[in-house]
């Protein structure tokens, strides 16, 4: 019975255990979940709402604007050659790199000794042919006259003929005077074929003068020309280039000495795509004379000229594509051949389109519009032109809408956003002006020392910055410039 007693209560207490263990557990799962199921109060969401720039589309006439990069080149541009060779006697005192020659002007002089002596020859043996031409006229006229004594000669042998003949025929003169006078006159006949025969051959020997003349007239002009290759004179008024040659030197027939360039005629060359090209030709197919802007970068003093498209290039280079075009500029002070510079080509305008900075406008050619509630609706543009930062485009069923100008990740179709309008605070400010600083005097000398120093800058370009750096403030942008260039 003790043993049956303490049994049971062992299982008691065991049982008692398991239960106090679960219910131990149990309250330790409900806390644990009444933890994890604890959230603070959460607040109503809010539609979140972004700032974004907005202009209106506004239909205008727009003319383009082609931009592409060209060289400077003359249309009249001449390679100096002597024609002579010879030692280089005298020389132009502008024969010189860069040297300027008016038309007319002399260029050079070879030795012209040797030239001389062949003109003096040829003038000479034209004398003599001269002489000779008058002789053969002397005799031609010396053999004609004799022809005509031996004619009038066998004349009067006939008619003596005649009369012996007459008188034997009335018995009064003898057969022996007969024959006399037949042979007096057969002589006279000889003669006179002798004497034709020496007006033949005054005949030949006059043409053969007069061919001696022709050939010592040639001879003499042969000559002339020669002594007229020694001296090398300018066609038209121009800048010496590429000068190889100094006063006393060797140079032989049909060297190279110089290239003589008209700066007053210069013209811009430069390469478009051929989509670009369709775009300056009219219905026809001919070149548009289109205006041209052609700009050459110096250190923010930019030259820039004016000037019409003139003509195209006949055919495509190889391994070349799109079209090689030529402008001719009108004034171009500064200009020179070679310059690398910017070409701006006005294309025909355009109708009904827009103008929108680059950044509005996606890959796809599409906009962010803003609609009444301050929403954003996505539209489809046609591109038209790209131009730097700006885009032309025609949208006719977005004119008077207001256009989103900055696309980003944030926005799309459906945000709501609050426009920011141009002329509104301080958008209305007007620009700010360059930045202007104050040079010390050695960093003043050095600047100016550098464009003074620099052989590709024209002298009037020169003039232009070397007057902006001497200013007591000087624009920052140039510089910037200048400094970049002496790698400071």
């Amino acid at each position: 019975m003790r043993f049956l007693r303490r049994s049971l209560v062992g299982v008691f207490l065991v049982a008692l255990t398991v239960g106090l263990l679960s219910y131990a557990g149990y309250m330790v799962s409900s806390a644990i979940q009444a933890r994890l199921n604890d959230r603070p109060a959460e607040r109503p969401a809010r539609e979140r709402v972004f700032a974004a720039n907005v202009v209106t589309l506004t239909p205008e006439t727009i003319a383009p604007v082609l931009t592409a990069f060209g060289e400077v080149q003359s249309r009249r541009t001449l390679e100096l050659r002597a024609e002579a060779g010879g030692r280089v006697v005298e020389l132009h005192p502008a024969f010189q790199e860069g040297g300027r020659v008016a038309a007319g002007e002399l260029i050079l002089r070879v030795d012209p000794a040797t030239a001389q002596w062949a003109l003096d020859v040829a003038r000479t043996d034209l004398s003599e042919a001269e002489a000779d031409l008058r002789d053969a006229r002397r005799t031609l006229e010396l053999a004609g006259e004799e022809l005509a004594a031996t004619e009038e000669q066998t004349r009067l042998r006939k008619l003596a003929l005649a009369r012996q003949e007459d008188l034997r025929a009335r018995g009064v003169g003898t057969d022996a005077a007969v024959e006399d006078a037949a042979l007096a006159a057969a002589a006279a006949n000889q003669a006179v074929v002798a004497r034709r025969q020496a007006q033949a051959q005054a005949e030949a020997a006059l043409a053969t003068a007069r061919t001696g003349l022709d050939r010592a007239r040639i001879r003499l002009a042969e000559a002339e020309r020669a002594l007229a290759d020694t001296e090398l004179y300018a066609t038209f008024s121009g800048t010496l280039s590429d000068v190889s040659l100094v006063e006393g030197g060797l140079v032989s027939t049909n060297e190279r000495v110089a290239d003589l360039i008209d700066a007053g005629a210069l013209e811009v060359a430069f390469r478009v795509s051929t989509e670009q090209y369709t775009r300056l030709i009219d219905a026809n197919g001919a070149l548009r004379p289109a205006t041209v802007s052609v700009v050459l970068d110096v250190f923010g003093a930019d030259l820039t000229a004016t000037g019409r498209l003139t003509r195209e290039s006949g055919s495509v280079a190889e391994g070349q594509v799109g079209r090689m075009l030529y402008a001719d500029l009108d004034a171009a002070p500064g200009f020179r051949p070679g310059d690398f510079v910017t070409v701006r080509v006005e294309e025909p305008p355009l109708e009904s389109v827009a103008r929108l900075p680059a950044t509005a406008v996606s890959s796809a050619s599409e906009v962010l519009v803003l609609a009444a509630d301050d929403r954003l609706e996505l539209h489809r543009v046609e591109l038209l032109r790209r131009q730097g930062d700006e885009v032309i485009v025609r949208a006719s069923g977005l004119y008077g809408r207001e256009v989103v100008t900055e696309r980003s990740p944030l926005l799309g179709a459906g945000i709501r956003v609050r426009p920011l309008r141009p002329g509104a605070g301080d958008a209305a400010a007007a620009p700010a002006q360059p930045d202007m600083v104050e040079l010390t005097p050695e960093r003043r000398a050095a600047l100016i020392t550098f464009i003074e120093s620099n052989p590709m800058m024209p002298q009037e370009a020169k003039a232009r910055v070397r007057a902006q750096l001497e200013q007591s403030q000087v624009p920052a942008r140039v510089v910037e410039r200048i400094e970049s260039r002496m790698g400071g």
